[in-house]
């Protein structure tokens, strides 16, 4: 995961296979809450399946800030790419 678009697309993979949600639902406009009714139980397991893919974890502070798929995109580009 390099790039925002490979961010992306895994992103949407996990949230497509964890939340049963249809793939053109998520965009990256879409608000994790109200758009992909995503709770805080499941956002524990988003977090939970990024720490896997990237191994590195986002600290829940971080996460509390994230509203959008492109927040999350976003958060997991500064995760694998510290200097940007």
């Amino acid at each position: 995961m390099q790039t925002r678009d490979d961010i992306f697309n895994t992103l949407r993979t996990a949230l497509v296979e964890l939340f049963e949600l249809e793939p053109e639902r998520v965009t990256l406009d879409a608000n994790l809450y109200q758009d992909l009714e995503i709770d805080s139980i499941d956002a524990v397991d988003l977090i939970d399946h990024i720490k896997r893919k990237t191994g590195k974890k986002i600290a829940a502070e971080e996460f509390k800030s994230v509203r959008t798929v492109n927040d999350v995109v976003e958060a997991v580009y500064r995760l694998v790419h510290p200097a940007a």
